[in-house]
């Protein structure tokens, strides 16, 4: 599937179930509480903190996923192209990064 159809979904569930989009800054607002969660259970399942019962029942899947959707909910409503996007940026990170991981000894 590729970011463009993921777009038109989103879009179509927007206006059939969602009623509207949240204007930007509420968007931006759900993101950082969506991203919240998952640093939750990053921290408590892979870090340092204790996992609390109710915690082990949360899917980072489906967290990394509301992540995702609010983040394509603000592409869309911004006019982002996320093909074009996606590409571009892959683009840059490969030329940039071409040589410096391998290169990083740290990486070994």
């Amino acid at each position: 599937m590729s970011w463009k159809e993921i777009q038109n979904e989103v879009d179509n569930w927007i206006k059939t179930v969602g009623v509207r989009y949240f204007n930007e800054l509420t968007n931006m607002a759900l993101l950082t509480e969506e991203v919240g969660e998952v640093a939750r259970i990053i921290a408590r399942r892979y870090g340092e903190q204790s996992e609390k019962p109710s915690d082990k029942e949360k899917d980072l899947g489906e967290e990394l996923a509301d992540v995702l959707f609010v983040a394509i909910c603000l592409a869309n409503q911004t006019g982002v192209d996320l093909d074009k996007a996606w590409s571009k940026r892959m683009e840059n990170k490969t030329r940039r990064d071409k040589d410096r991981h391998a290169r990083n000894p740290k990486l070994k």
